[in-house]
């Protein structure tokens, strides 16, 4: 069947507080802004799927920032990276599908031991929101979430773990579902599928000009520094870590008075209970003695 791709979604989550021209494309910020750039964005992801992929893809359109909410306000939302969706209605012989892909630098053990779950919370947010109210099931877009990580996430040294949707009794059975999760270690060792995703894993890492041995890697490193060098995007940044710097003052402000308030409440149950203490002691000096 053939498959129909397109469009596109940047939001950002951690920002990193160092200096704009020292961020890789593996931070939030930078990957952010060069998927976003005018007349670069669609070029860039163009040849990141195409290196991760090995095909050629169709129209792409770029939106800064795909944020989906949760349905109610207690409800967990999700902010997507890079969320290509399509432009168009599928065709009646193909299915349009929805790539979502993720420069991940989370390093806790939390984090890592989260990532299969968050990546599901990821497929389900992008399918209820891909599929119209009243509209066929057979409708309902392919999703294909990557993530791309600077950490083995299941120690198996691969450079490329793809994830589908087995039957256990039968794991030969075709069963799809439509979703589909790949995980790209930047320093996997075991069947690297292709140089060029090797080369382009390594860059993404560590965005440096020695790392771009390639001509379209020297291509993706001009843009980054196009994006590096504009003053607008140097801008946004420093305004961004102005508003962390300030973010973290006020926690730190509220965690002290927090604390005070804490202390200051302690302080009079402590009160409180000394005078509880006092009180049965006058209580039982004033009892009659047995036989008085």
């Amino acid at each position: 069947m053939q498959r129909k791709e397109t469009s596109i979604t940047v939001p950002s989550k951690t920002v990193d507080r160092r200096p704009l021209a020292e961020l890789n494309l593996l931070d939030d910020f930078l990957f952010g802004q060069v998927v976003s750039y005018p007349e670069i964005g669609e070029r860039f992801v163009r040849i990141l799927l195409r290196t991760i992929f090995g095909r050629e893809f169709g129209r792409l359109s770029v939106t800064s920032q795909k944020a989906l909410c949760g349905a109610d306000t207690h409800l967990h939302g999700a902010r997507l990276d890079v969320c290509l969706e399509p432009v168009e209605a599928g065709e009646p012989d193909g299915r349009a599908t929805v790539y979502d892909i993720e420069p991940d630098l989370k390093t806790s053990g939390v984090d890592r031991r989260t990532l299969s779950r968050r990546t599901r919370f990821y497929h389900g947010k992008i399918a209820a929101r891909s599929l119209n109210a009243g509209a066929d099931y057979d409708t309902l877009k392919d999703v294909v979430v990557i993530m791309i990580l600077p950490y083995d996430p299941f120690g198996f040294h691969r450079m490329v773990y793809t994830v589908k949707t087995k039957c256990v009794e039968v794991p030969e059975m075709e069963y799809d579902d439509g979703a589909s999760t790949l995980f790209l270690y930047t320093r996997g060792t075991v069947d690297i599928p292709r140089e060029e995703l090797q080369q382009l894993l390594r860059y993404m890492e560590r965005s440096v000009r020695e790392n771009a041995v390639s001509g379209e890697l020297r291509e993706i490193h001009e843009m980054v520094e196009t994006v590096k060098y504009d003053s607008e995007v140097g801008r946004v940044h420093i305004q961004m870590l102005e508003d962390i710097k300030k973010q973290a003052q006020e926690i730190t402000e509220l965690t002290r008075e927090n604390t005070m308030k804490e202390k200051e409440i302690a302080n009079l149950l402590s009160q409180i209970q000394q005078l509880k203490e006092e009180i049965a002691q006058m209580k039982a000096a004033g009892k009659p003695k047995a036989g008085d």
